[in-house]
């Protein structure tokens, strides 16, 4: 079993969701994020002071999948998030030691699905 914490553009959220679902991945956790990388930030002036924004809007998706399902899930992230600039995002793989789904009871891959 894996998680896969994925960090994308928020404008690309729909079109890595329709690759998800094309590779036949359903489950998913969605949330806003910010953070910083190459891009750096930007500066915009308000009133007359110059900010510098260096934490920009992300979308992290939180995605745990069965061995089988690892791949398929890297190949649709990327397919749907990758624009070929800086700032496309980051995939994160980690093992999950245990899954409980709580209505059931079950563990491990049965609980994931």
């Amino acid at each position: 079993m894996k998680l896969i914490v994925a960090l994308i553009q928020p404008h690309k959220l729909e079109d890595v969701k329709k690759a998800l679902y094309d590779a036949e991945v359903y489950k998913m956790t969605v949330s806003t994020a910010s953070g910083c990388g190459q891009q750096k930030g930007y500066t915009e002036t308000y009133r007359g002071t110059i900010s510098e924004i260096n934490l920009l809007k992300k979308t992290r998706l939180e995605i745990a999948v069965n061995e089988d399902f690892v791949e398929p899930t890297i190949e649709a992230i990327i397919k749907g998030a990758k624009t070929g600039k800086i700032g496309d995002g980051k995939i994160f793989v980690m093992d999950l030691a245990e899954c409980i789904r709580i209505r059931t009871g079950e563990r491990g891959k049965k609980a994931i699905g």
